[in-house]
């Protein structure tokens, strides 16, 4: 069962149930007498008849109190990080989790239902019933639903392809581990040899697929997700060269590490018990399906009302750009994007035509007399990037990420940086988080250095994603450019 269905579940449960318990919550009062709303509405239509029957007291509430009760609790649901892929978090942390966002949400709910006047309208009985009737029925919902997924993993179904770096016995070692524990979500394909150790065809039954160089050729051909390092000793060194070997452009793939015994003693990680398996998980992207589809919406939102709510303005600046030297208004230059794929972005010209024939691609900087007189003021307000909404509603770009990088120095970096590529795992952004936290010395002439430094912030961003660090950079951004500070 994929984790996109998973959640859909988990929604479809979370709708009954929290639905059920306001339905509950609305019983409760229905026969206490206290919905004197409905029993005035329920008297203009039948003066004769003493009181509403329920089902009244339901169609009136149906389309607007029911619907929007289930919002606000979906929101604080969403925000408690319960739909976010949690494949290592037993029902128990899960139910702990639940009951955190629920008390919460009860006590928002208690808060927002006191009147000054008249006092609650709710007594302590029917929000202590309410607060019950949530967690035992969306904790229960939830707890069936990961019950049931067990089982599921138990006879082989769900399961993601997965290979072993690391022959000797801790390998093995793991294998059996897997093998004992059946609800797990590998399924173990093969090995691959770590350096130094000794070349064998077969370990426990599953055969040796390579060397750690041939990693990215057997995650292609056997469509592997996962990879779990069981190495003798964790060294940095290995681990990074497994994960740089691993990791192509694009790739989704996981690592889990069995810690070592200096690992655990000195605390230096957190082990998590991932169905029974002690393993240390790392996640090349955090950010849940649903942060991503809210991303694109950002996107294509902030893209939509820049264009055409300030269209007069950019109207003004293409005519400024034409009065000012001759050539395009736009100027299209080949950047690359996520998994390594060329695009054309756009930005308001800026420079001479033909800037770089004599020169060739060169790194951005401060003080270039290429730049017109209307590119100055641009580059200063920032407005020529303004194009690169273009970028956002085509979906090459998005409002945060890395930023877009031309192919002669992606080319260049990849040969001289270490994990370069991995900043193609997302979609390059027009604000990043290497931009709002530092200000690069765009003077200096040591390209690659720049490079790598940037590399650091844009990794952070890619193992980080969410939409709370995207409105943190939003934010820095704007201090950034209030200060008079490059983001470039």
């Amino acid at each position: 069962m994929s984790q996109v269905w998973i959640t859909i579940l988990l929604a479809l449960s979370d709708f009954v149930t929290i639905n059920l318990a306001t339905v509950a919550l609305l019983w409760m009062k229905h026969v206490g007498g206290t919905l004197t709303s409905v029993t005035r509405a329920w008297h203009d239509v039948r003066p004769d008849l003493s009181g509403p029957p329920f089902a009244f007291v339901l169609e009136y509430y149906l389309w607007d109190a029911l619907p929007l009760i289930y919002m606000c609790w979906l929101v604080l649901l969403v925000f408690g990080g319960l739909y976010r892929p949690r494949p290592t978090t037993s029902r128990l942390d899960e139910g702990i989790a639940v009951l955190r966002v629920i008390t919460l949400g009860v006590v928002l709910f208690f808060i927002a239902t006191f009147d000054l006047q008249q006092g609650m309208t709710f007594t302590r009985a029917l929000v202590c019933s309410y607060w019950l009737a949530l967690v035992v029925l969306v904790i229960g919902g939830r707890a069936t639903l990961r019950t049931l997924q067990l089982r599921l993993l138990a006879s082989g179904i769900g399961r993601s392809n997965a290979i072993i770096v690391g022959t000797d016995e801790r390998g093995a070692r793991l294998l059996q581990d897997l093998r004992t524990s059946t609800a797990h979500r590998y399924e173990v394909i093969g090995f691959a040899r770590a350096p130094g150790d000794v070349e064998v065809d077969a370990v426990e039954g599953l055969p040796v697929l390579g060397g750690v160089d041939d990693l990215g050729r057997i995650i292609g051909q056997r469509g592997v997700e996962s990879v779990l390092i069981a190495l003798t000793s964790n060294s940095h060194e290995e681990i990074l060269r497994i994960v740089e070997a691993a990791c192509g452009p694009g790739s989704v793939v996981s690592f889990s590490i069995t810690p070592d015994l200096y690992d655990i003693v000195t605390g230096h990680v957190r082990t998590n018990q991932i169905y029974g398996v002690p393993l240390m998980e790392l996640r090349p992207q955090l950010m849940a399906p649903w942060e991503s589809a809210a991303k694109r919406l950002i996107d294509i939102t902030v893209a939509l009302v820049v264009l055409v709510g300030l269209a007069p303005l950019w109207l003004m600046v293409a005519a400024a750009i034409r009065l000012d030297s001759r050539g395009p208004i736009l100027f299209r230059q080949e950047r690359v994007g996520r998994s390594a794929k060329p695009f054309a972005m756009y930005k308001f010209r800026s420079m001479v035509v033909e800037a770089e024939d004599k020169t060739g691609p060169t790194w951005v900087a401060d003080a270039d007399p290429r730049v017109t007189r209307v590119g100055r003021v641009l580059r200063a307000l920032h407005f020529d990037e303004i194009p690169q909404c273009i970028n956002f509603l085509r979906g090459d770009m998005s409002l945060v990420g890395p930023r877009p990088e031309r192919p002669f120095f992606v080319e260049k970096f990849t040969q001289e940086i270490p994990f370069y590529l991995r900043r193609f795992n997302v979609k390059p952004g027009l604000l990043g988080w290497a931009q709002s936290k530092h200000e690069f010395d765009m003077q200096s002439t040591d390209f690659s250095s720049i490079a790598a430094e940037r590399l650091e912030y844009d990794l952070y961003y890619i193992e980080n994603a969410s939409l709370l660090l995207d409105f943190s950079i939003m934010i820095r951004t704007i201090w950034f450019v209030l200060a008079g500070k490059s983001t470039r």
